[in-house]
């Protein structure tokens, strides 16, 4: 495994390209002319999962600068999909949670990303997504606890 293809961070990143690429083709093709773009569906997700996330911690989890994510939060607001909540803690600061509009559009997205996790996995008995599911879940925790962990500490 020397070739750089070949190497674990090549493949997930090509992966998860070619998943935005594909989930974006389901998305326009279920939703048509009222589709969302990815960056507004990202940030709809995110939010779903962690109402009351501060701007800052959601461009920190969708690894975008924040001033990327003032404008597609400034969209989502005008399309009534999210609101913006001062934090009571910090006059700076806002809190983001959805609206009740937003649930037709993370409907659309949960469809489409059945529609896509079907076709990934085609071909692939229960036991290998399941020892998939393991070993991915483990990378992510591996690399989460990397975070804590200064540049130094890394080694073979």
């Amino acid at each position: 495994m020397s070739e750089p293809e070949e190497r674990l961070g090549f493949l997930l990143t090509d992966i998860a390209r070619l998943m935005r690429q594909a989930f974006g083709r389901i998305v326009r093709a279920e939703a048509g002319a009222r589709a969302l773009t990815l960056a507004q569906l990202r940030a709809l997700v995110q939010i779903s999962r962690h109402a009351g996330l501060r701007q800052v911690e959601l461009a920190d989890r969708l690894d975008v600068k924040p001033i990327t994510l003032a404008r597609v939060l400034d969209s989502l607001q005008t399309l009534g999909l999210i609101e913006r909540r001062a934090d009571p803690h910090d006059r700076r600061a806002y809190r983001l949670h959805l609206t009740p509009q937003a649930e037709p559009h993370l409907q659309e997205i949960r469809r489409s990303g059945d529609l896509l996790q079907a076709a990934m996995l085609q071909g692939l008995n229960a036991a290998q997504v399941d020892a998939l599911f393991s070993a991915l879940g483990l990378l992510r925790d591996n690399l989460a606890q990397m975070r804590l962990q200064e540049p130094e500490d890394f080694h073979e």
